[in-house]
Formats: structure tokens, C-alpha cells, sequence
């Protein structure tokens, strides 16, 4: 489909009526997908650009790619099927479950609880490596200072950090003994159909032929040029460490399956989870998770009040659990320009930038994604970068 027809055609998706979102100049080429649905299903969908420039195999919607920070979101809906499960518990000490007491030094008294891992409040920081290798655990990484902000206690300050969610896996094995790749497919990947891997460990042959190569501007491959073939080792590993998944113990470092941002999903995939907030934790006509436990997510468990957080120049205003909330008064996070209340995720990783945002109040979303996009590229109105005000807001149009 043409992008001229699709904008000809394009009616404001959020405000159901003939008002037109603004849109920024088009950004430098790029390629990219996008879906709109509403509570009942796919409204429309689209993609532009190469998925393989080695095969020149065309990008599609159900194509899947590394979707970043956005698989946040998605390690929440884990962690609430745990919840309801009763393995888990949001505001208890996650020392009980780790087996060692994971504490700030700074603030030694203070627990640590998933409700603030997944709200960014534990008081972790990006100061250390995230991305703990196989052969090395989280417990060790952790007992650097340097982890942990040492000015405000846990609970009290927003800092959006990744190592949060190296944590919050680690803490979902021991409650389990699963591996997080397979419990995630268990808990949430397989039951909504989502075609969807962390680390490529559990997708199918399809969608590793399917896989969307990412790539710098120059045209460098970045990341999961997989020429079809399942990565020989899908972790990272410590230098001189085998390989050897086998040999890994649940509950010592799920930091190895990527829980911060190696969810690999189409726009497609992502418009499911969409409705399935839309939806109110209904999934194909029956219950995947309770209406308390999606109003929990998506609940503001922080909001910036001048001074209580970072907010990374307001980008980062609003947040629930493992949820982003935007626009906020006095933020730069209005991605579609017009004051539209919208609870999702961004993500940005590896020249890749991407979103899932749902509109509650009008039980409208979109999800996309756009790749080769520069370290440098530049913001536009908001604290977005145009290339993100582009696609989703034309995301947010569709044909009457």
C-alpha cells in the first residue's frame, strides 16, 4: 500500500473524526511498521522498507524485530500472572525469593520490592553493566556501589534504569525454577499467540526466517542478521565461558535472555498485547489476567512533581508498573501532539526506536517500529525523535 494513499485517505484515528494529527516533515528514509487497532482487532496495518538487504526480502507487519525497552511491558504481564498465581507478591521483599538480601548500601534498611523494580523507584542505576553474561551472576554484579543511587532511598526517586528488569527475572526463576525465556513463552508468549521470542530461544522456524535485520545508517549490520539460521549461542557469555544453557541455574541471572529489551515481536504482535490492555486483561473472549491486575500496571505508581525524579529531559514523566504514562503538564512527552492521554512503552535500542500506545478513554492504539535510525537523530516537537512523531502519527490515521 502506498504511503500517498494511506495518507490521502487517513482519518484521525484517536479522535474519530475528520481532524488530521500533525505531522513533521518526513523524516530521512528509513524502514518501518505500524498497526492501529481498536478492543475488536486490527484496524489497519502497514511496512516500508527492506526486513534483509542481503536477500532484499520486503519488511512486513508480521515481521519480527528486536523490540527494546517496550519488552518491559511485557515482563509485567509475566510478573502480574505470577501475582495472581500467588508465587509473587509486588510489595514484599525481594530478597525472599533471590535467597540473599539485595539492598542499597546507602540505605541498608530499605527493602527492595518488584512494585518498585517495575516502577523504576528501587533506587538501581545503569552505572554497572546490565548485561551480566552466562558464566557470571547478578548477585555478584550487584554488590558494586555504583549500582545503586546513594541520595535518595528506595521508593522516592524515579530513575529509569535497565538493570531493573535483570532483577525482576532473576526474581521470577527463583520463584519458579523456569528459565525466563521459557517461563515468559509459558506464562504470556504462547497463551496470547504472539509468535513472539526473548533471545530467539523459543520462536518458531517462521519467524527466525522472518527475523528483521538491524542496521546503522551506513548500512552496517547492528544486530540478528540471522540469514535464517537460529543464533548458534543466544546469550552473551563471559570471555572464556562455554556456551552451555544446560548448565544454567534459574534464579542466578536472568539478566542472559535480554528481560530489558530482547523481546523479538511484530507490530502485529504488539497490536495484541495493545488490546489486551484495551480489553482489560480479556484475551480471545476469556480472562488472561484480572481487571485489578491491568489497572495495577497502568496505574500511576509515579508522576513528576518538579523534583522527585529524572526525567531524562521529559521524556520520562509518568509511569505504573513497567508502564510509561504520558503527556504530563509541563513535559516534553505529548508524542502525538494534541494532548492525547496514551499508556504504553517506548523503546530504543541498537538504531531501532519503537512504541506501543494504547488510548484508554477511546479504546483506540497503535504499535510500531522504524530501524537505521542514527545515535544522533534529530528530536521533534517533543522529546521524541521525528522519526517517532512521524510513524506514529501516522500510525494514527487510517482510512475512513
Amino acid at each position: 500500500m502506498s504511503r500517498k494513499i494511506i495518507l490521502a485517505a487517513a482519518v484521525f484515528l484517536f479522535a474519530g473524526c475528520a481532524t488530521l494529527l500533525p505531522l513533521p516533515p518526513q523524516p530521512p528514509a528509513a524502514s518501518y511498521a505500524w498497526t492501529s487497532f481498536d478492543r475488536k482487532g486490527l484496524r489497519a496495518h502497514s511496512a516500508t522498507g527492506i526486513a534483509d538487504r542481503e536477500t532484499q526480502r520486503v519488511l512486513e507487519p508480521a515481521d519480527p524485530a528486536r523490540i527494546a525497552s517496550v519488552s518491559k511491558l511485557i515482563v509485567a504481564l509475566g510478573v502480574m500472572r505470577l501475582v495472581e498465581a500467588d508465587k509473587l507478591d509486588l510489595d514484599r521483599d525481594v530478597s525472599a525469593w533471590l535467597g540473599w538480601s539485595l539492598r542499597n548500601p546507602a540505605f541498608p534498611n530499605d527493602p527492595i520490592t518488584l512494585r518498585r523494580l517495575l516502577s523504576h523507584t528501587s533506587g538501581l542505576r545503569d552505572d554497572v553493566d546490565y548485561i551480566v553474561p552466562l558464566g557470571k551472576d547478578l548477585r555478584t554484579a550487584l554488590a558494586d556501589p555504583r549500582a545503586f543511587e546513594s541520595r535518595h532511598r528506595p521508593g522516592a526517586f524515579f530513575k529509569y534504569s535497565n538493570l531493573n528488569f535483570p532483577v525482576v527475572a532473576t526474581v521470577m526463576e527463583a520463584a519458579t525454577g523456569e528459565r525466563f525465556d521459557m517461563l515468559m513463552d509459558r506464562l504470556v508468549l504462547t497463551p496470547l499467540g504472539l509468535g513472539a521470542c526473548f533471545n530467539w530461544t523459543t520462536c518458531s522456524d517462521e519467524a527466525i526466517e522472518r527475523a528483521v535485520v538491524l542496521y546503522a545508517p551506513d548500512g552496517s549490520v547492528v544486530r540478528d542478521d540471522l540469514k535464517g539460521e537460529r543464533p548458534a549461542c543466544p546469550v552473551v557469555v563471559a570471555p572464556g565461558a562455554p556456551c552451555d544453557l544446560a548448565s544454567y541455574r534459574p534464579g542466578t541471572n536472568g539478566a542472559i535472555f535480554s528481560p530489558q529489551g530482547g523481546l523479538r515481536i511484530s507490530v502485529d504482535g504488539l497490536a495484541i498485547v495493545g488490546r489486551l490492555l484495551l480489553n482489560r486483561g480479556r484475551h480471545g473472549g476469556g480472562p488472561f489476567l484480572s481487571e485489578a491486575s491491568i489497572e495495577a500496571m497502568l496505574a500511576s505508581e509515579w508522576r513528576f512533581n518538579g523534583s522527585n525524579g529524572d526525567t531524562e529531559d521529559g521524556f520520562y514523566c509518568g509511569y505504573g508498573l513497567g508502564v510509561q504514562i504520558i503527556p504530563t503538564a509541563g513535559c516534553r512527552d505529548d508524542l502525538l501532539g494534541d494532548g492525547t492521554a496514551l499508556v504504553g512503552h517506548a523503546g530504543d535500542a541498537y538504531r531501532l526506536k519503537s512504541g506501543l500506545w494504547v488510548d484508554r478513554r477511546r479504546g483506540r492504539g497503535i504499535s510500531y517500529f522504524a530501524t537505521g535510525i542514527a545515535e544522533d537523530a534529530p528530536k521533534g516537537e517533543t522529546s521524541f525523535r521525528t522519526i517517532e512523531e512521524w510513524v506514529a502519527r501516522m500510525a494514527a490515521r487510517e482510512k475512513r
